[in-house]
């Protein structure tokens, strides 16, 4: 798992997306906008949560992309997973002894961290974003 630029407009689309009302459908020219990245790259990541499942598109003149059902689920590691894979956070030492003390270091970093991402949900810092925007 890498954080990358991709994954931070991922979440934050993911967020500004559940903190509007359920069945409204959001441009990605204003998702873009409230970000500050091109529609074209935004475009790019909502493709790979529309495939996800996480977000639905909606073609037309009031079309654009809403949360699907279920989503109030959903966590910072499900959109992290979304857009960059399953992939281990650090390289462990290529040791072959199972008692090496570096990677148990390591592992128990990783499992922690990704437990912590796990218990986030993303409608807990989209009630968090409207709470301090009004």
């Amino acid at each position: 798992m890498k954080l990358t630029k991709a994954t931070n407009y991922a979440l934050h689309t993911m967020m500004f997306l559940a903190a509007n009302p359920p069945n409204a459908h959001i441009g990605v020219a204003k998702l873009a906008e409230q970000q500050d990245v091109s529609t074209t790259y935004l475009s790019k990541i909502l493709t790979k949560l529309v495939k996800s499942g996480m977000v639905e598109s909606v073609s037309g003149a009031n079309g654009g992309y809403k949360l699907k059902a279920g989503w109030e689920k959903l966590s910072i590691l499900d959109v992290i997973n979304a857009i960059e894979g399953l992939t281990p956070i650090f390289e462990y030492c290529h040791s072959h002894n199972p008692d090496c003390l570096i990677q148990k270091a390591i592992e128990s970093a990783e499992a922690k961290l990704l437990h912590e991402l796990n218990q986030t949900l993303i409608v807990d810092l989209a009630n968090k974003m409207k709470k301090t925007s009004i």
